[in-house]
């Protein structure tokens, strides 16, 4: 079999023995502070990689192009509390001029 299956079907596996374990485990675990605290913070984490995945990679390469200069605008944007629809129009605007205008790839 090929190895990138034998990844898929592993990774596939491990993804619901997870989300298995979680309708399994008592609440009593799932409510200490410790544990809350944890898994408040993973969508952030797993938001943030995504993120940083989608916009400095394209394969398997790096790649530094218009999707910077969005997502530091939408950082701009951000930080003066604009509504979440404001800052994916304004990231996506940004970039979008940025490659019309042929001043990034």
């Amino acid at each position: 079999m090929d190895p990138r299956w034998v990844a898929v079907i592993a990774s596939s596996v491990i993804a619901f023995a997870l989300k298995f374990s979680g309708n399994v485990v008592p609440a009593r675990y799932l409510e200490q502070p410790k544990i809350k605290s944890i898994t408040s913070l993973v969508p952030i984490v797993m938001l943030a990689a995504l993120v940083i995945v989608q916009t400095f990679a394209t394969g398997q390469q790096l790649d530094f192009d218009a999707r910077i200069a969005g997502l530091i605008f939408a950082i701009i944007l951000l930080l003066f509390k604009a509504p979440f629809i404001v800052v994916v129009i304004g990231a996506a605007t940004i970039a979008s001029l940025l490659r019309y205008f042929g001043l990034v790839n």
